[in-house]
């Protein structure tokens, strides 16, 4: 749901979008923190924010970490 967002900050467009990892964090709402494989030995790391429902708000693409590797510790940021 957030690749579209991606595309448009990074300025190019992803033939490969999977994530591969994700952890959480209970904040007023959810932040999910998503390990994606971009294509190649790429990969980019994703802070997500999900609303409370009574919000009735989209995902929203919070920041995010690109020229990660495969074995890259996904940590909070």
């Amino acid at each position: 749901k957030v690749k579209a967002q991606l595309e448009e900050k990074e300025g190019k467009t992803f033939d490969v979008f999977t994530a591969v990892e994700f952890k959480t964090q209970l904040v007023a709402g959810t932040n999910y923190f998503i390990k994606v494989h971009v294509g190649n030995e790429e990969f980019m790391h994703l802070r997500v924010f999900k609303s409370l429902p009574y919000e009735n708000e989209q995902l929203s693409l919070h920041s995010y970490q690109g020229s990660k590797r495969k074995h890259d510790e996904l940590a909070y940021f």
